[in-house]
């Protein structure tokens, strides 16, 4: 999973910096995340998700499809 975050963001051409503040987050804590050392918390892969236009189970390593889900209505 980490691995493939920082692959996202290195895609994008975008800095931990960036990202960082993107999530209001401090870079460390970023780093941190990107590295294994801490557990992503849920709200921010969902941002993760968001940015990157994917799922979180793309995120987190269920699929290898990186098609983000449609955001159909709730029941």
């Amino acid at each position: 999973m980490y691995e493939r975050i920082r692959n996202l963001r290195e895609d994008k051409d975008m800095t931990q910096n960036q990202v960082a503040d993107y999530l209001k987050i401090h870079q460390t804590t970023y780093s941190d995340y990107e590295l294994g050392n801490l557990n992503i918390p849920v709200p921010i892969l969902i941002k993760l998700a968001d940015l990157y236009q994917t799922s979180i189970d793309y995120l987190v390593g269920r699929t290898d499809d990186p098609a983000p889900y449609s955001k159909g209505k709730k029941k």
